[in-house]
């Protein structure tokens, strides 16, 4: 919905604007319950401010804008983050589960709807920054010294973010052959977790790997490789009572108790042969809301 005034001689080029302002906005803001409506909050912001502005002095509106909506966007992210259980709680609900009873999807759309959740997922997982870098130039190629001015940082120092987030992303960019080649990861930490192979597990780990397990009492994160591969056991145990799913297009294992009641998710982000995301869900309330499919 627009605020603009069809007075007002911005309206016209604002308007003609906004799809892609809102584009913009939903890519820096997707996979939280609430990315739809913060991203046309952003939107309107932006207009706000472009009607406070001496509009004879710009040159391109359209880079104007769009360095606007990225600092806002920006500043969204950045109060996520400062409250991490309120970002997490509200994108559980958004997580889409299905059983993967056939881990390399034929369907065409079926795996473009796969590699677009999990690019949301990825998105996630990257820092505001990092992800401001990604979005912007890669996504709608605003120049790097626009976007370092937006960051606050040099033009070499942006470049590093976006290839940083780039390499975070790659597997899912290339779709044609990555859910076996995913699924291999996944299935190599968990055979090594369950025969207690250290080794092995920190060959499969990112040494950057998060581990984030959503249980009763609250959100528990671990980092590192070192780390994660000693408490490999929770996501072992999993496995090995549960299925094969995708969770919202990454490889994943659904478990349940004898009576049918689910008892976790699991979700895996696999990048360069690698896992560098880990998440289980065993809180029942949050089980709950994810509308899980009944075991076979």
């Amino acid at each position: 919905m627009s605020d603009t005034s069809p007075a007002d001689p911005m309206a016209e080029p604002f308007e003609a604007q906004r799809d892609r302002l809102r584009a913009v906005a939903y890519r820096m803001l997707g996979s939280h319950a609430d990315a739809d409506a913060d991203a046309e909050d952003v939107v309107q912001e932006a207009w706000l401010r472009l009607s406070r502005q001496d509009t004879a002095t710009f040159h391109n509106l359209a880079g104007w804008l769009t360095t606007v909506v990225g600092r806002i966007s920006l500043d969204v992210l950045r109060s996520r983050q400062a409250r991490p259980e309120a970002s997490y709680d509200d994108r559980l609900s958004e997580l889409v589960v299905t059983l993967d009873d056939n881990p390399v999807p034929e369907d065409d759309a079926v795996l473009a709807d796969s590699v677009g959740l999990a690019l949301l997922v990825v998105l996630e997982s990257l820092g505001p920054s990092e992800r401001l870098a990604f979005v912007l130039h890669d996504l709608f190629t605003v120049p790097f010294d626009e976007i370092g001015q937006i960051l606050g940082k040099s033009t070499a120092a942006t470049k590093m973010l976006a290839s940083r987030a780039r390499r975070k992303v790659q597997t899912i960019e290339r779709p044609t052959g990555v859910g076996r080649e995913q699924q291999d990861v996944v299935q190599a930490f968990l055979a090594a977790a369950r025969r207690g192979d250290f080794e092995e597990l920190l060959r499969v780990l990112d040494p950057q790997v998060k581990l984030t397990v959503d249980t009763p009492s609250g959100v528990v994160v671990t980092l590192g490789a070192t780390k994660v591969a000693a408490g490999a056991q929770l996501s072992a145990s999993a496995a090995a009572q549960g299925r094969a799913a995708l969770v919202n297009g990454l490889p994943g294992i659904i478990s349940w108790g004898e009576d049918g009641t689910p008892l976790s998710v699991v979700a895996f982000t696999v990048v360069d042969g690698r896992i560098t995301d880990i998440t289980v869900v065993v809180d029942p309330v949050k089980l709950a809301l994810m509308d899980l499919p009944d075991p076979a």
